[in-house]
């Protein structure tokens, strides 16, 4: 497979920790060169300083994806500094558990603002350079946008939004040189998993329901379906969601 990303350009949210991070280095490693947007400025730099021996050119970004104007404004800043673009990746995500009607709408918003809004936002900058260099966008779904989690429904809803919204634009591109595909993981140990807090009360049979009888994802392998989807190994692919879930949503 030919994950040779020299002389491309990959654009990489949440690069701070865990998903983010993993695929950053992946990238790196096949040659892409990098622009890392975290809001979290002291993890971002931890994350550069890992690929100071990678010999790519690596630039970071301090930005809340929840505001859409900051949002707006990462592609611009890319594209300004390298002169490209040939990846986006939207990895950026959290969760926060609540039962239904206790859940702040501040967290909803904020669920939806960072797990899909900013995708579309992003996306919505990236094509017109991605379309000029037969370009990629890898989204991250999640088996939540397969199966209802019980007091998940805002990210539930974030992420079954993120898979219909890479459906939707695969086929607007349907006749352009662009893949726009979707990678779907389960619990992986990351900073959502760490600091994962259920609500008061909760039932934890329910929760058992989407946990998986064989444990939780590698980051790495997804981070490697990362990069396929990114690179020319992932020619094959458009409109699709790839599945690493351990078996989560077999049935």
């Amino acid at each position: 497979m030919n994950t040779d990303m020299t002389g491309k350009v990959a654009l990489v949210t949440g690069a701070a920790s865990g998903l983010g991070r993993a695929s950053s280095l992946k990238l790196a490693k096949a040659g892409a060169d990098l622009w890392l947007v975290d809001v979290n400025a002291q993890a971002l730099a931890e994350t550069a300083a890992m690929l100071e021996k990678s010999g790519r050119a690596v630039a970071t970004q301090v930005v809340d994806l929840s505001d859409p104007a900051a949002c707006a404004g990462v592609v611009p800043e890319a594209t300004r500094r390298f002169g490209r673009l040939d990846a986006l990746c939207n990895v950026a995500g959290l969760i926060y558990l609540a039962n239904t009607p206790q859940m702040p709408l501040e967290q909803y918003r904020r669920t939806m603002a960072v797990n899909l809004d900013a995708a579309f936002i992003l996306s919505q900058g990236a094509i017109p350079h991605l379309l000029e260099t037969n370009g990629a966008i890898v989204n991250v779904a999640s088996c939540a946008s397969y199966i209802g989690e019980a007091y998940a429904a805002a990210y539930c809803a974030s992420k079954w939004g993120i898979l219909g919204m890479t459906k939707a634009m695969a086929m607007e591109y349907q006749k352009a040189p662009i893949r726009i595909n979707a990678v779907a993981p389960g619990g992986m140990v990351t900073n959502i998993a760490i600091n994962f807090r259920p609500p008061e009360n909760c039932d934890f049979e329910l929760l058992k329901r989407y946990s998986g009888l064989r444990g939780q994802v590698e980051v790495d392998d997804v981070a490697d379906m990362v990069l396929l989807l990114a690179s020319e190994a992932g020619r094959g692919f458009h409109g699709n969601c790839i599945d690493i879930d351990k078996g989560i949503t077999a049935g």
